[in-house]
């Protein structure tokens, strides 16, 4: 069976690769155009582009998707795999070939662009991933298959990894059902699903109001991408790694412990202890170096 695969990301780089482990003959693969980057603004190709040149797989590069329906519908292709591409796709392209969908969670729950992050954030103890019939509304299509994965204690970039080799076994799965002429689709429950959307920068700012474990799981699912800060007077503190403080006494909500051998802050039923954090100038080091660093935060409230 010819595959033809659409992605751009790390978690689109990590399903390749499972495919291509599994055996499955990916004949070409389309992508989002090279961007620029860095300070020279270089243009910089995405992960799956490089990913398959080095393959020696042929690669398109698409901006619209829907402006280039002729030539797609000439590559010899028999089914159409997306993992994280970054375009909705057109009915247009739908209508060419059957299209499967690799999504990062448990359809119908946290449809959209965050699944990981918010699987993360929200505390579940569950996540998974769906393989789906593309159709025209986003993450609605038909389910083909579908497998819970356990969520413990990793921060978005690790699970993101998880989830995408689970996928890309799955997508062999698919592929043999498919084969065996056994596959099926069961529609979604529509009215359970829940929509997620990209997080801000604003949404990264630590609030010490809250319980431990939900600053925590924050961190864990924004501070590799989108970036968790804490406000102190003058300065902004990126906050790389946090965990629950323990033996910890006569701390106040939102106040830096007095101690010189860890960098804690009080929460809503306890406090958290900043494992790693990032002066604006300098670079992520261990939270105690940079208490031993900047003494004069020490007993004072995050803003």
């Amino acid at each position: 069976m010819k595959i033809l695969f659409l992605g751009s990301s790390e978690f689109s780089k990590i399903v390749l690769n499972k495919m291509l482990e599994g055996g499955l003959n990916v004949v070409a693969v389309i992508t989002q155009p090279d961007k620029p980057s860095g300070r020279g603004h270089k243009l910089k190709p995405t992960e799956v582009k490089s990913y398959a040149i080095e393959k020696g797989i042929a690669v398109y590069t698409f901006d619209k998707v829907r402006n280039h329906i002729d030539e797609i519908s000439k590559i010899d292709y028999d089914l159409a795999v997306v993992a994280s591409f970054g375009q909705i796709l057109p009915q247009s392209f739908l209508d060419i070939k059957l299209t499967i969908n690799v999504h990062p969670s448990l359809l119908p729950k946290y449809r959209g662009a965050t699944p990981i992050q918010s699987a993360i954030i929200n505390g579940d103890s569950i996540t998974g991933v769906t393989i789906m019939k593309v159709a025209k509304d986003v993450d609605s299509g038909d389910i083909i298959l579908q497998k819970e994965f356990q969520i413990n204690g990793e921060y978005y970039l690790e699970l993101e990894q998880k989830l995408a080799s689970l996928g890309g076994e799955m997508v062999c799965e698919v592929v043999e059902q498919i084969k065996n002429n056994i596959i099926t689709f069961t529609p979604q429950d529509h009215e359970k699903a829940t929509f997620v959307s990209k997080f801000s920068k604003d949404d990264g700012k630590l609030d010490f109001s809250c319980d431990s474990n939900s600053l925590i799981n924050k961190v864990r699912a924004l501070s590799e991408e989108v970036g968790c800060y804490i406000c102190l007077e003058d300065r902004v503190i990126k906050v790389g790694k946090i965990c629950l403080a323990n033996n910890v006494e006569n701390v106040k909500q939102g106040v830096i412990l007095n101690n010189k051998k860890a960098f804690v802050i009080g929460t809503a039923d306890g406090a958290v202890e900043i494992l790693t954090c990032q002066a604006p100038s300098g670079k992520m080091i261990g939270g105690r170096d940079y208490i031993n660093g900047h003494n004069d935060i020490l007993g004072k409230r995050v803003l």
